[in-house]
């Protein structure tokens, strides 16, 4: 949440978005819902419903097929092998985009602009601050709301580990989650650690197997930079890695 937050009015109901379960932790009233990814849509979405809903925050974009639809299912294999095989630290498109992707905003995919116009929801521009206690956008406005949902993302935080693994740019120096200058030290689940699939459970999965099968010193991986399934993923369950 930004520092600023703190200087809404005490009265102000206010959520990160992890907080959030459902319409009845508000108060009555209207609601702003700042920070317009998936999180957001969602949430405005939902509680807009029962009252009055503002969502700040630029466009993202959306996928370009209903999700779940038969275009979805065709489309999304496609996509799917683009962020698991071809946006990687190896490829020059994948050091060009795969950072972009990963870091950035993800695309709206269930619910896109159009449901959330026809749920209500008003878009406003981006929230930069207080005045008078109340939310402050970016064209000088203020707004009248009784509750504020931060769907405001996360950031990464390393300072908790003190060795010298962390680059001036905040992100930790390892190669494919193995920090070859610290022997013992790994990394999993980390953004585009490898790809941009790398913090969710299909690049996941094969980064572990990656550093699995390190930690195991099995045969150079094979293939597409990949170590063998069986007796990486055996190692891994027989010390307790996954």
């Amino acid at each position: 949440m930004p520092g600023f937050a703190a200087g809404l009015d005490a009265g102000v109901v206010q959520l990160h978005s992890s907080e959030y379960r459902n319409p009845s932790q508000l108060c009555e009233g209207a609601v702003l819902v700042v920070g317009a990814g998936n999180s957001g849509a969602e949430i405005a979405s939902e509680v807009a419903r029962g009252r009055a809903t503002w969502l700040a925050g630029g466009e993202v974009g959306e996928i370009p097929v209903p999700h779940g639809s038969v275009r979805a299912r065709l489309a999304l294999p496609v996509i799917r092998f683009m962020g698991h095989r071809v946006l990687t630290v190896r490829t020059p498109i994948g050091r060009k985009v795969g950072p972009k992707l990963a870091f950035g905003a993800t695309p709206l995919i269930r619910v896109k602009a159009k449901h959330l116009a026809a749920a209500g929801v008003e878009r406003v521009p981006r929230v930069v601050g207080v005045r008078g206690g109340k939310p402050l956008l970016e064209d000088g406005s203020v707004l009248e709301v009784a509750n504020v949902v931060w769907c405001t993302g996360f950031e990464q935080d390393f300072s908790w580990i003190d060795l010298a693994v962390v680059g001036e740019d905040g992100r930790l120096l390892h190669d494919r989650g193995i920090v070859h200058s610290i022997p013992g030290l790994y990394f999993v689940g980390q953004l585009f650690q490898y790809v941009v699939t790398s913090d969710v459970l299909p690049g996941l999965g094969r980064d572990a197997r990656h550093v699995a099968a390190h930690i195991a010193g099995l045969p150079a991986p094979h293939g597409a930079g990949e170590p063998s399934r069986t007796a990486a993923t055996a190692f891994a369950f027989e010390h307790d890695l996954v």
